[in-house]
């Protein structure tokens, strides 16, 4: 807590008293089905799009199985970082690491589809030292961010993607 009673979670204060409101996870997940669904049927012609200085972008993240050693996919949402994505390893908020951040810990050699092209990346979790910095960034396009994430009992992995050599 700071001197003014808000909660540190991050690197932005959230006022502990009032919390935002999430959809439900019913609603959640309808919305992740329903955006892969809309990206497939036009063949990657909608559902992708650039970050700018206001709006997150939304790429397509192919991680391989750590299990089934099968593809999966998820879109997420990242900004650009000097030539690194950043995303967060969030799961709709809900508590459970999501598990295409389970499958890059295991196999952190990946693809991205962008709105211009793929691109070969490699995945690891922000350290102590860069996570603050990026979590601001991060904060920039979400103003509720530190209360989203003081729902969890852990603390958010920031992922960083990193071009890797093809």
């Amino acid at each position: 807590m700071d001197k003014r009673g808000d909660m540190l979670v991050g690197t932005v204060s959230a006022r502990s008293d009032k919390s935002p409101s999430l959809p439900p996870r019913w609603f959640i997940r309808s919305f992740w089905a329903a955006q892969r669904a809309i990206y497939s049927a036009t063949g990657g012609r909608v559902g992708l799009r650039r970050a700018t200085a206001t709006h997150q972008g939304m790429m397509r993240l192919r991680t391989v199985g750590r299990r089934s050693g099968q593809e999966r996919s998820a879109i997420l949402g990242y900004f650009e970082d000097g030539a690194d994505l950043v995303t967060m390893a969030m799961n709709g908020w809900a508590d459970a690491e999501p598990a295409w951040w389970l499958n890059l810990q295991a196999h952190p050699d990946v693809t991205v589809d962008l709105a211009d092209g793929s691109r070969a990346v490699h995945a690891h979790a922000a350290d102590p030292d860069e996570r603050p910095r990026l979590w601001a960034r991060w904060a920039a396009y979400d103003k509720d961010l530190d209360a989203f994430a003081a729902r969890r009992s852990r603390e958010t992995a920031v992922v960083i993607l990193s071009p890797r050599p093809e």
